[in-house]
């Protein structure tokens, strides 16, 4: 008897040489099979019996769920093949119709995307609408996981009266109408009036004030939709006030964004100095931080020289809380209570002021849609889950897991960790149908989902009908996009 490996042992009693290599080779291939299994192969990875492939369904086609098919591709390789879903016929989520139209730097990330749909074993399928076309349940039929990348399309609600007058709008609404999102391409802002209030203080209300602020010039090269683009020249907007319940300090702006804000061509930002902190306590801040207060100093500190020829102002408004919309039918201002800082937390004061606005953009955070039979979070606004588990075989990644918050570049790592997990949990998969059994629901159904194919022809019409100097001109109607697909 012989001890070999790790404790294992080997009768080799009465054995000849040629018998006991046979035996050594039995032994080492038994115990291959049994290392490539524990670590999450399956029988084929050992060299014996035939493939196994690994199914894998992603609802949700942004940032999120690319990195999480890129993830899983780069973990199983030919073992695994992975349907991306998206309720759209276009893929990319808020890269598309999140990300500010005159940044499109940022939205130059979405090649990276495309490399991973081109991928023999990734699958895009738009146009259908999980939760109605097809059921979470019957997804887990087909898929050995399910991985829910939604993200957080819809506003969060600041609850105060008045914000359901006409002319008031969530960033996503708003952000959505330039971007040209279809569910609010007809949301048609009336922007008539000279005062817009812009609530909150992070780089989404940025881009608002932004947008509000540039010239039909100032947006060459970005890809806004025409017909917010003619809006917005024909704009009566000559103020714009950001709101912001704490000061400076406490701000949710990064540098590149408030830096911006100093270039523009007929608007010029203004900060009261007096809501200044003390310049000893930027010490304090981490780097990022300190450069954008160093932006909000900069501005306190331009003269009316500085602003000669400027036509807008954009003026922030720090200490300053909502607490109502007032007029009738339409905003004609916003009461704001001043407020000071009690460790770290906005505390009221009791003074109040009215805040002209004739348009309001409410921009204090976004929530993740629920969807029929999958555990929801009401209080957080995402996916009830333990690490991005929420029940077995279904999953949750990014903004629709951890709530709205990091950056794009955030989800990659959050990508990678949902598909170990998935991996821990799944091992070699159970041999489920994957895309041909949507397919065959598909079709029974009669749901004319969309493939990358069909995408590219969506993508080459919109490159074709693209005005000067813009790199395309969205569809923003459902039925056209299905149109330049051939799929009408």
């Amino acid at each position: 008897m012989r001890k070999f490996g790790r404790g294992h042992t080997l009768d080799t009693t009465g054995a000849t040489g040629r018998e006991l290599l046979g035996k050594l080779a039995l032994l080492a291939l038994a115990m291959a099979c049994i290392d490539v299994l524990a670590r999450g192969g399956c029988f084929a990875d050992t060299g014996l019996g035939s493939e196994c492939v690994r199914q894998v369904a992603i609802v949700g086609s942004g940032p999120a769920g690319y990195y999480t098919a890129e993830a899983a591709i780069k973990l199983w390789g030919d073992e695994v093949k992975v349907d991306i879903f998206d309720m759209l016929p276009v893929p990319y989520g808020l890269i598309r119709t999140g990300v500010a139209p005159d940044h499109q730097s940022i939205k130059a990330v979405s090649r990276r995307y495309e490399a991973t749909n081109l991928s023999d074993n990734v699958r895009f399928v738009g146009n259908v609408m999980v939760g109605k076309d097809i059921s979470i349940g019957e997804l887990q039929e087909f898929y050995d996981a399910v991985v829910l990348a939604t993200g957080a399309p819809h506003d969060r609600k600041m609850g105060m009266p008045g914000d359901e007058l006409s002319n008031v709008f969530g960033s996503a609404a708003f952000v959505g109408w330039y971007n040209g999102h279809p569910d609010f391409a007809a949301l048609n802002p009336d922007l008539s009036g000279k005062n817009a209030v812009v609530v909150g203080v992070g780089n989404v209300a940025l881009d608002v004030a932004r947008i509000l602020a540039k010239t039909r010039d100032e947006f060459d090269g970005s890809d806004i939709v025409v017909h917010a683009l003619d809006a917005l020249d024909a704009s009566g907007v000559e103020k714009i006030v950001i709101l912001g319940r704490r000061g400076p300090h406490q701000i949710a702006m990064t540098p590149k964004e408030l830096g911006e804000l100093g270039h523009l061509h007929r608007a010029s930002p203004r900060v009261d100095p007096a809501d200044l902190p003390d310049e000893e306590e930027d010490a304090e801040l981490e780097p990022g931080q300190r450069k954008s207060v160093t932006h909000i100093r900069n501005y306190a500190a331009l003269g009316d020289e500085d602003r000669a020829g400027k036509t807008v102002d954009l003026e922030f408004d720090f200490f300053a809380s909502p607490r109502a919309i007032v007029g009738a039918g339409k905003p004609e201002a916003v009461l704001v209570e001043r407020t000071k800082l009690d460790g770290g937390r906005a505390v009221g004061t009791g003074e109040t002021y009215p805040v002209p606005a004739e348009l309001v953009v409410i921009c204090i955070g976004y929530e993740t849609s629920p969807i029929p039979d999958v555990p929801f979070d009401t209080d957080a606004g995402r996916f009830a889950n333990d690490d991005g588990r929420i029940l077995p075989g279904l999953y949750c990644v990014g903004w629709a897991k951890r709530g709205p918050s990091g950056t794009i570049g955030t989800n990659k790592p959050d990508g990678f960790e949902i598909v170990d997990r998935i991996a821990e949990d799944i091992g070699a998969g159970a041999e489920k149908s994957g895309g041909d059994g949507f397919d065959a629901l598909a079709k029974d159904r009669g749901i004319n989902f969309v493939t990358f194919h069909d995408w590219k022809k969506i993508d080459e019409a919109e490159i074709a009908r693209a005005r000067d100097g813009a790199p395309r001109e969205k569809f923003v109607h459902v039925h056209d996009m299905i149109g330049a697909a051939g799929k009408g």
